[in-house]
């Protein structure tokens, strides 16, 4: 069984060795992770692209602004970003988004950060790894009005009326351990809904450890247990699950998996 964490965080603040982290997600059945830099303030993108080449196997790097970090961004990071984003081993651009749950930054700000990322996406041809919350028409609507079709809704949690919308603009979903919640029926008919060649697995790495992790700092391993909701979820076995999902990841990424 092959499969492949579609988006994780791995910063050194939050995992003291992550060599033991890749050791372990190889031991659960893992081939490949895709690891998400996120800038943090001007001239501070954290570590991705570092812990990515320590394990060029196994770990593939993207880089974006979070909206999180939207109104922090200067025009100085932008030409860093897009410089970045070129370099063939960035295999996405993003996590960009929007999410009004928090709304840390102001939502014109939010919004305008995110174009530019769908943009920058399109130009250099990469799929673009999208964060939203609490935003799925306004996010929809930046998707079209740029025309990007070429990219993940990471963390999915909307419902089937979301994944539609999404699926028919050609994206993926990636699923995280909130499909293993309770109380997230609609979610969990959004994954019964969607088509197993069109979803991901994730972790999200250090969030939302899944059950039975549930609570306890997250790591790629644990997407294991993701997977197994996953094809109760649609019926079909672990195996078929895994085949999929990593087939999808390989492909929207353009991964080289041993």
């Amino acid at each position: 069984m092959r499969l492949v964490d579609a988006h994780c965080h791995l910063e050194p603040k939050d995992y003291a060795d992550v060599a033991l982290v890749v050791e372990r997600a190889r031991a659960a059945g893992l081939v490949h992770a895709v690891l998400v830099g996120q800038f943090e303030n001007p001239g501070d993108w954290g570590h991705a692209l570092e812990i990515a080449a320590l394990h060029p196997d196994f770990l593939s790097p993207t880089l974006g602004i979070h909206p999180h970090a939207a109104a922090r961004a200067t025009e100085a990071d932008f030409e860093v970003l897009e410089r970045t984003c070129a370099r063939p081993e960035l295999r996405a651009v993003g996590e960009a988004g929007l999410d009004y749950y928090y709304d840390h930054s102001p939502r014109d700000v939010q919004a305008t950060v995110f174009r530019r990322q769908c943009a920058l996406a399109k130009r250099l041809g990469k799929p673009l790894v999208v964060h939203v919350r609490d935003a799925h028409e306004d996010c929809d609507a930046a998707l079209a009005a740029e025309a990007v079709t070429n990219g993940v809704i990471h963390c999915f949690t909307g419902d089937t009326d979301a994944a539609r919308r999404y699926l028919d603009r050609g994206f993926y979903l990636s699923l995280s351990g909130v499909i293993t919640y309770k109380k997230t029926e609609a979610l969990q008919d959004a994954v019964r809904f969607a088509p197993l060649e069109r979803l991901m697995v994730e972790t999200d790495s250090p969030y939302l450890a899944p059950v039975p992790h549930r609570g306890r700092k997250n790591e790629p391993a644990h997407v294991l247990e993701t997977a197994k909701k996953m094809a109760e979820l649609k019926g079909v076995s672990l195996e078929e699950v895994a085949t999929v999902t990593t087939a999808n990841a390989a492909r929207l990424f353009n991964l080289t998996l041993g």
